[in-house]
């Protein structure tokens, strides 16, 4: 076994290993940070040269941490929690600084985004990033700093808080809903081919697996846009129907369950003043707005 002697840890050594150790490949991490694959590669070896131990291995399938590596990037992730803390309180205790959120798009853009913009007017030194993505994002590599997701976690060391439960149904112009209450077969709005494993693209697929899709978007804001334009019924969460003009509910017998909304944190970062202040607003915010969801 080498013995390596230890020398002082660089902190930009520690944070393009925290980049590695997320992202798993040079390539990536070379652009999570905008630098060369030679600067990852030299603050690696200045890392392990630094603390005496060998972090990673490089294999076919990408750079893999060895225990002692492991071991490292825990320690790393609790340095970047801590350095993150600095400055982000004002001098009278008040939020300051950058939160990131990630939702999912019809959450962002028919429900978040119109709260959270409360947020920088009532605190003015708290700044918001609200992310969409129809993926879970990992908040282990620092992609998000709270995550509002629909059904219940499986991350591993997270605090998870329960948002309350969102129900849907299906959602129509009055002309077309009396089209279908006549006798028509529904002629639905859905998603595209891309989030087909979508859980409500799939319910849909195995309830009506004969009925036309006329119109096909992405997320459920854009689908109700088309709705409202008469291209078919469109199965929505009720926080979004309810309050879309020109549609009506329309009763086909048959919804799918409610699915829970969940809260995410990372557990170093429950005593971040400006993460707390977002989350504890965003649980007021879904408590105060639990009606639009409920069946």
């Amino acid at each position: 076994m080498v013995d390596r002697k230890r020398t002082a840890v660089d902190w930009e050594d520690v944070r393009v290993f925290l980049a590695l150790g997320r992202h798993g490949s040079l390539s990536a991490a070379a652009r999570a940070l905008s630098v060369t694959h030679a600067t990852i590669s030299r603050r690696i070896q200045s890392l392990e040269d630094s603390v005496g131990e060998k972090l990673v291995e490089r294999r076919p399938e990408g750079y893999v941490l060895t225990p002692a590596g492991t071991r490292a990037l825990v320690a790393a992730g609790d340095m970047e929690a801590a350095a993150l803390t600095f400055g982000r309180n004002g001098d009278d205790g008040a939020p300051k600084g950058l939160v990131r959120i990630n939702a999912s798009p019809a959450l962002a853009l028919g429900f978040l985004i119109a709260r959270l913009a409360e947020l920088p007017t009532v605190h003015p030194g708290l700044d918001i990033d609200l992310a969409t993505d129809m993926r879970s994002i990992s908040l282990d590599r620092h992609q998000a700093d709270i995550a509002v997701r629909l059904g219940a976690p499986k991350d591993g060391d997270v605090i998870a808080k329960p948002l309350g439960v969102m129900a849907s149904g299906f959602y129509g112009t009055a002309a077309v809903c009396e089209t279908v209450a006549a006798g028509a077969e529904p002629v639905f709005v859905g998603f595209d081919e891309e989030n087909a494993d979508i859980p409500d693209a799939a319910w849909l697929a195995r309830h009506f697996p004969r009925s036309r899709v006329a119109f096909r978007a992405g997320h459920q804001v854009a689908q109700a846009t088309a709705a409202r334009a008469g291209a078919g019924l469109v199965l929505l969460p009720h926080y979004i129907g309810r309050r879309m003009p020109d549609l009506q509910p329309f009763d086909l017998g048959r919804v799918p369950e409610p699915r829970e909304i969940w809260m995410l944190i990372r557990r170093q970062d429950r005593r971040d003043v400006p993460i707390r202040t977002v989350a504890e607003f965003l649980e007021q915010v879904f408590a105060d707005q639990r009606v639009l969801f409920e069946a």
